[in-house]
């Protein structure tokens, strides 16, 4: 079955860095997309960016352009997103998302909480 298994979620402070990572498995996960998603307490789940199958293509939310990278090793099956010049307005439960054949699967989430 398809599973999504992020991790590097922790405690940071502001402005520093994080890398997430999401390994994904039960799926040729060179054949699709992938998104990471966040979610703040009391807040919707929104996504933070997005990457086609090939890694050609990249789209990021307003809120972390020129802040966040989002990449693919086809081969690891697994998605990265390097995220730098954090802010408190970050902290939130990192999910990775994909859809396939008709269906959505989550990870379980990782967490980041950018304090000082």
């Amino acid at each position: 079955q398809v599973q999504l298994v992020e991790s590097g979620g922790g405690l940071v402070q502001p402005g520093g860095s994080l890398n997430l990572s999401c390994t994904a498995s039960g799926y040729p996960f060179r054949n699709y997309p992938i998104e990471w998603y966040r979610q703040a307490p009391g807040k919707e789940r929104d996504r933070v960016a997005r990457i086609i199958s090939s890694g050609g293509f990249t789209d990021y939310a307003d809120s972390v352009k020129g802040r966040f990278i989002i990449s693919r090793d086809n081969d690891k099956n697994t998605a990265y997103l390097q995220m730098g010049s954090l802010k408190p307005e970050d902290t939130a439960l990192y999910f990775c998302y994909t859809r396939v054949l008709g269906t959505n699967y989550w990870g379980q989430g990782t967490q980041v909480t950018v304090s000082s």
